[in-house]
């Protein structure tokens, strides 16, 4: 089908007190096994792009936009496409040509006055080519740009009326807050601070976004999604699946040299992960 737009994925998930996920691919087999992972759940789905992953890829957005384009396209689900973490603000200009319907502008590393600057003009630039765009207020932690961090500390957390006002002067349509997750986990041990996603649901009009989802326990996605989280990331659960199944598969075949054997066994290992993940953010 049709690729469809992130912001409409994501205004009917606020509108029904759900989440669609939004999984960060890196290779083909990380798109390919997303999709079936949401067919296989029966559900709509975001395929996200990072700058780190684009960094990865020789610094060149267009080859794994393209391919997540045509997988898209063949897809039986509804399937959107995001480029996320975005910094550059040239990798910011290549996403209406790539495919993209929406961007995640991270400018929340920089002091509040420059992050709202920077992000009210980066929403100023994609509202005028047709873009939904996301930003981060409060400290998500954990990319390996960024100094370390204390999820906990004060500070770090998206404060309610700052995020009020944030929103209003920056025009953006969706906010990922800080409330304890925290990027790159590899266990799921987050805590999430539930009465502040509370207050922020209260006192923000635009969809809530939780980064670092990775981390955290299936009771804390259905609470946080419960809480008002409409949009959901994850990334490192995928990484983990993958590189764990392939680790297991060439301890077993330490004779095996087809990349095809083990890279099919990485890909279904996080189309399973991406399955289950969709049915707990659904509440099946």
């Amino acid at each position: 089908m049709p690729l469809v737009t992130t912001g409409e994925l994501v205004a009917r998930a606020a509108a029904a007190r759900s989440a669609v996920p939004s999984f960060n691919v890196i290779t083909l087999e990380h798109v390919e096994a997303v999709i079936a992972g949401a067919e296989s759940a029966r559900a709509p789905v975001v395929l996200q792009v990072s700058e780190n992953a684009v960094k990865f890829r020789y610094g060149r957005l267009l080859p794994l936009a393209r391919a997540a384009v045509a997988a898209a396209e063949r897809a039986a689900v509804p399937v959107a496409l995001h480029l996320d973490h975005v910094r550059s603000d040239g990798l910011l200009r290549q996403a209406p040509d790539a495919g993209f319907s929406s961007v995640m502008y991270d400018a929340s590393h920089l002091p509040y006055p420059d992050n709202l600057a920077a992000t009210g003009a980066a929403a100023s630039w994609a509202h005028a080519q047709g873009l939904w765009i996301e930003a981060e207020l409060g400290q998500v932690a954990g990319k390996d740009d960024q100094p370390p961090l204390d999820a906990h500390a004060p500070g770090a957390r998206t404060d309610p009326d700052q995020a009020r006002a944030f929103v209003a002067d920056s025009g953006v349509d969706a906010l990922a807050v800080a409330v304890g997750s925290v990027h790159a986990m590899t266990t799921r041990t987050a805590t999430l601070d539930h009465d502040l996603l509370g207050r922020l649901f209260a006192t923000l009009e635009v969809p809530l976004v939780l980064h670092g989802s990775s981390g955290l326990p299936d009771g804390e996605l259905v609470a946080a999604v419960a809480g008002g989280i409409a949009k959901v990331n994850v990334g490192t659960a995928l990484n983990l699946a993958m590189t764990g199944a392939i680790r297991t598969f060439l301890a077993a075949h330490p004779e095996a040299a087809d990349s095809r054997a083990y890279l099919s066994v990485g890909r279904e290992a996080m189309a399973r992960t991406v399955e289950r993940i969709t049915r707990v953010l659904a509440g099946a």
